[in-house]
């Protein structure tokens, strides 16, 4: 039977729709308690109903691109952060590729969504060394991208080895550390932070 049965059609849409509404009451969730703000407050920010609010958390409800910008507004971030199914992607570890003789190569590494405030370091590591770091503050997340030397780096939980070129993204909010080798190791550190509204 043919995939584009109409007769099966609607099913397919609900449950569409209700992924949709599910992913972006998580991020109205996420993003809400990112800046320690309480639903009653949120509610009173965007013109809704607390109860309304909660339904759209739960996933329960349908909201209109209207109240969805809305929320974003409220929350001081652009629309599409509400409309990502990746609410929690977890340490994102992308090794180095090999650059093309022939040209440039141009690769984008990270989307960071806006809302945040960023923060960019230069992190020198001599050989044998150990840092560290310290739990920032709440939804923060953390970006080295090695320059040169290798490390093993990351949360304590989910360290990773490192080498020139590697990119890894991790939950700054949690306790971290970096550690170098035999060797020293130089670091591009982006920390993107909730920015506070």
């Amino acid at each position: 039977m043919s995939g584009s049965d109409p007769a099966h059609r609607p099913d397919r849409e609900r449950r569409s729709t209700s992924s949709a509404a599910a992913a972006a009451g998580a991020q109205i969730q996420r993003r809400r308690r990112q800046r320690g703000m309480s639903q009653a407050e949120l509610a009173r920010r965007t013109g809704l109903s607390k109860a309304t609010l909660s339904q759209l958390e739960a996933g329960a409800g349908n909201p209109t691109i209207d109240t969805l910008d809305a929320i974003a507004v409220a929350l001081s971030i652009p629309l599409t952060d509400l409309l990502t199914r990746d609410a929690a992607p977890g340490t994102v570890h992308l090794p180095a590729t090999v650059a093309s003789d022939e040209g440039p190569t141009r690769e984008l590494l990270r989307r960071i969504s806006g809302g945040h405030s960023l923060e960019l370091w230069r992190l020198r590591l001599p050989a044998h060394t150990s840092v560290d770091g310290v739990p920032h503050a709440p939804g923060t997340t953390e970006h080295l991208l090695v320059a040169s030397g290798r490390l093993v780096a990351g949360p304590i939980d989910d360290l990773r080895s490192l080498g020139p070129g590697d990119l890894l993204a991790f939950a700054g909010d949690a306790p971290h550390s970096y550690r170098t080798g035999d060797a020293p190791a130089d670091v591009t550190v982006v920390i993107a932070s909730p920015a506070v509204g």
